[in-house]
């Protein structure tokens, strides 16, 4: 079955809101600081509606199958581009791996940036996501910043 991608709608809130604890459960590998439990990243229903907000699903028949976001953000004062697009929320459900869904979901970010004349791509992965990193550097993003972290309490320092 095809899979098509297209603009998120409000009726998508509950898949988006499943595949949202699907990037926290998969992120908590890699993180021992996230909170335990159900865990919101980003207020979902309002980006839907935002005009600085292209945030798309993946459409495979009548199911959900993916989604993704390109939000513009204003860059530090002292960045050469003075706008950027922040990428989140980049998830496949399990079953549709493999079948360049992510990487049709970018280039659909990639095409409403460049509309905008947004010349500068942002994303956060984990260091130890490995297949993440692959996916991104196939669709053209490089590694360019590492956040390093120190847990002070002893619970974190056994982490």
């Amino acid at each position: 079955m095809d899979i098509i991608i297209r603009q998120a709608r409000p009726e998508d809130l509950a898949a988006l809101l499943r595949f949202q604890q699907g990037v926290v459960e998969a992120e908590r590998v890699f993180d021992p600081t996230i909170k335990d439990g159900s865990v919101h990243y980003y207020d979902i229903a309002a980006m839907i509606s935002s005009p600085d907000v292209h945030f798309l699903v993946a459409e495979c028949g009548s199911d959900l199958v993916g989604c993704g976001f390109a939000r513009i953000e204003a860059a530090k004062h002292y960045l050469r581009h003075r706008l950027h697009a922040y990428l989140g929320l980049m998830y496949v459900d399990p079953t549709h791996r493999g079948r360049a869904v992510n990487a049709r979901i970018v280039d659909a970010l990639k095409t409403w940036c460049r509309a905008r004349q947004i010349t500068e791509l942002r994303l956060e992965v984990y260091c130890g996501n490995r297949a993440a990193i692959r996916a991104y550097q196939k669709a053209g993003f490089a590694e360019h910043m590492l956040e390093m972290r120190l847990g002070l309490t002893e619970a974190e320092s056994t982490r």
